[in-house]
C-alpha cells in the first residue's frame, strides 16, 4: 500500500510576500491545485493527514481534509530547511494511504535518500509544486517502489 508525499501548491511569490515565510498562503492557482489533488487523492480514504506547519502546506491539504472529514495535523518533521533524516523516520512510522505535505527541498532530499537505500523509481521525477511521489511498501515494511504524478492542470 502506498503513501503519499505531496509538494505544496502554488504559493504566491517569496521575493513579494511581507510577512512572515510560514505565513505565506496559496495563489489562486495553488488553490485550484490544491482542490484538484484532494479529488485525486481522496478515494485512496487516507487515514492521516500531515502537514509542514507553514500556511502554504496546509492550504494544500485542507480541502482533502474537508472531503474526508479528518483533520490536517501538523508535523514539524516536515518544515522547510530541516534535516531529511527524520522524514525518513516518519515515513515508517505512518499508516498505509497517509498523505504527507512538505517543501522543495525536503521532498527531493528525501527521494534521493531513499533511492540510496534501494528503492525503485519507476517514473520521471517530478519536483514542481503540487506534485504527489507516491511511495510503495513491499512485504516487509520497506518503501521499495515510487513513481511521481505530475501536478495538476498544467503544473
Amino acid at each position: 500500500m502506498p503513501i503519499y508525499l505531496v509538494r505544496h501548491a502554488k504559493a504566491g511569490e517569496r521575493r513579494v510576500w511581507d510577512g512572515d515565510d510560514r505565513d505565506r498562503p496559496l495563489s489562486g492557482k495553488g488553490r485550484d491545485q490544491s482542490k484538484a489533488l484532494a479529488a485525486r487523492l481522496h478515494p485512496h480514504a487516507p487515514p492521516l493527514l500531515l502537514s509542514s506547519p507553514y500556511l502554504r502546506c496546509v492550504q494544500t491539504l485542507e480541502p482533502l481534509a474537508e472531503r474526508c472529514g479528518s483533520p490536517v495535523t501538523i508535523e514539524q518533521r516536515l518544515c522547510e530547511h530541516e534535516p531529511f533524516e527524520p522524514v525518513l523516520e516518519l515515513l515508517t512510522e505512518v499508516p498505509d494511504n497517509t498523505v504527507l505535505c512538505s517543501h522543495g527541498d525536503i521532498i527531493p532530499a528525501t527521494i534521493v535518500a531513499l533511492e540510496r537505500r534501494g528503492l525503485e523509481i519507476v517514473s520521471t521525477p517530478d519536483w514542481r509544486k503540487a506534485s504527489v511521489w507516491v511511495l510503495k511498501r513491499s512485504k516487509h515494511g520497506r518503501l521499495s517502489k515510487a513513481k511521481c504524478w505530475p501536478p495538476p492542470g498544467k503544473g
